[in-house]
């Protein structure tokens, strides 16, 4: 029988295995790399509403609920090569994990950011949801995530291509056209239902990350949560890879530039609309898994952050 218990405090606080000198090189080269566009993001971040990134505090929230559990689980031998794809446990310090240096050299400002992100969820977004969820059944909360999803896959897609990964830019193609056309609209999802079409969701960090290029200091953004530098540039360029954010209701105005929507107001207006029914859509559907997280969890904003980090990686790596 083969456990996995929730390390002590002592031991979540436990040093990383790099040694002092590796640590101290890495954060000096990669701040020097960074500093200088630290303030461009900040600023940019500002116009990326609307686009579908899995950054978003509720997402990463809802993915780390499961690291203050305590499983028991009987696993016959051959199949311990698959335990780990089941069960993610981002304080393992086993030497089969790669470990993620934690660079978080704006702590104290990301933990006030993430404090008030925290306040914006229990006051504002969560009993916001908790009405929405009264009214909206489970089965059509699934279907504007899939709207959104289908509706946003250009990026996906390109992604897909940047990383030369063909059969998975493939099989975005498929989605979209089989759920646009069978799915009317990308309300339902027949192409993994019916044809089993599936692959790993891409995005523009990812794709920096799969050429070399380091994450960069962890940061908290408000009313969005955590990124790295790296994925925030990501985050940026996805939005405007959305011919979404070009052709329906375009964030920048270009001269000449077709587009749906042709009143400025009008477009400003939708995107808050759109961008607050698609959080308190998908904040919906996770009410139950947030229960006890803050309880069960003794530094809830360094679980958020190290479950980051990892998953980050770990996308990067598949």
């Amino acid at each position: 029988m083969r456990r996995i218990l929730l390390p002590s405090a002592t031991e979540i606080n436990k040093p990383s295995q790099l040694s002092q000198s590796t640590v101290s090189s890495y954060r000096h080269k990669s701040l020097s790399r960074w500093a200088v566009i630290v303030l461009s993001l900040t600023m940019s971040l500002s116009a990326c509403a609307g686009n579908d990134q899995s950054t978003h505090t509720l997402e990463n929230l809802n993915n780390n609920s499961e690291f203050t559990k305590v499983e028991f689980t009987e696993v016959p031998l051959d199949q311990d090569a698959g335990f780990d794809d089941e069960l993610f446990d981002p304080f393992d310090e086993s030497p089969s994990e790669s470990q993620v240096e934690e660079y978080d050299p704006l702590e104290p400002v990301n933990s006030a950011i993430f404090e008030f992100n925290y306040q914006f969820d229990k006051y504002l977004l969560k009993p916001a949801a908790q009405v929405y969820n009264f009214f909206i059944p489970p089965n059509v909360q699934q279907s504007v995530v899939n709207v959104f999803q289908n509706a946003r896959f250009v990026p996906r897609f390109i992604n897909n291509l940047f990383q030369a990964k063909f059969r998975g830019a493939g099989i975005e193609m498929s989605r979209f056209l089989i759920n646009s056309t069978i799915g009317v609209g990308g309300l339902f999802d027949p192409a993994k239902i019916m044809f089993d079409l599936d692959t790993p969701l891409e995005d523009l960090g990812q794709t920096l990350g799969n050429y070399g290029v380091p994450p960069g200091p962890y940061l908290v953004v408000p009313f969005y949560g955590p990124f790295t530098l790296r994925d925030g540039f990501g985050y940026i360029g996805d939005t405007f890879l959305d011919p979404f954010n070009w052709l329906v209701l375009p964030i920048i105005e270009i001269a000449d530039a077709p587009r749906l929507v042709q009143h400025d107001p009008t477009i400003n207006y939708a995107r808050l609309g759109m961008t607050a029914a698609e959080n308190i859509n998908l904040r919906s559907l996770n009410l139950e898994s947030f229960q006890g997280v803050e309880e069960g969890t003794l530094d809830l904003y360094g679980a958020i952050r190290n479950g980051y980090l990892q998953k980050r990686q770990r996308a990067i790596e598949e």
